[in-house]
């Protein structure tokens, strides 16, 4: 599977990870100072961005976090077949986690692993997706859906492509990680419901 042409694959879909949408619009939208990271909960991610710039900002987060995602499975798939897709599928989603470009700060990768995994399988994704849409509107509150989500990974996985069980796996564990403060303002009543207002 590894030649030039595969590492260099890999190498790209770790860097498309590291493009933050929510970091570079926030800037735009309101400077050096407008950076997402120094507002609200932190997280450079579309809920944040909903809370702090509204909902067109967040639509346009949203967008360029899941195409991240798409984009790096099929350059994966063109280059090596699935085993390449998986991988690369991967090291987006940890590009996009923990990016050089930006400090390895980056986001909790809920919108990114929905790109992946839709392009992996669309209904894989799609199953994903419901899972986080029913968890979310049972509560109105992102986190639950994306811990609900995490979960699922590993589990739909193993029907929908085996041969992204452990990849799937990991990144349960480390989106559910990601989230270890959610988890605690779950626990203690304090996590925020979502606002459509802006």
């Amino acid at each position: 599977m590894f030649n030039l042409w595969s590492i260099l694959a890999c190498i790209g879909a770790y860097f498309l990870g590291n493009i933050n949408p929510a970091i570079l619009v926030s800037r735009v939208l309101g400077g050096k100072e407008g950076d997402i990271r120094k507002q609200g909960s932190g997280n450079p991610g579309t809920t944040n961005m909903l809370r702090v710039y509204g909902k067109k900002a967040a639509g346009v987060t949203l967008l360029i976090d899941v195409l991240k995602g798409v984009v790096a499975v099929l350059i994966g798939r063109a280059i090596g077949g699935e085993p390449l897709a998986y991988l690369c599928g991967f090291l987006v989603e940890i590009g996009h986690m923990w990016p050089v470009c930006w400090g390895f700060k980056g986001g909790k990768g809920i919108a990114t692993g929905l790109g992946i995994l839709l392009a992996i399988n669309p209904l894989y994704g799609l199953l994903e997706l419901a899972i986080a849409v029913v968890a979310f509107v049972t509560t109105k509150m992102v986190s639950p859906g994306s811990i609900a989500a995490a979960i699922g990974l590993p589990i739909l996985a193993h029907f929908f492509a085996p041969g992204f069980f452990w990849y799937a796996l990991a990144l349960a564990v480390i989106v559910i990680y990601k989230h270890r403060s959610n988890i605690k303002k779950l626990i203690n009543h304090e996590e925020s419901k979502i606002s459509f207002k802006k």
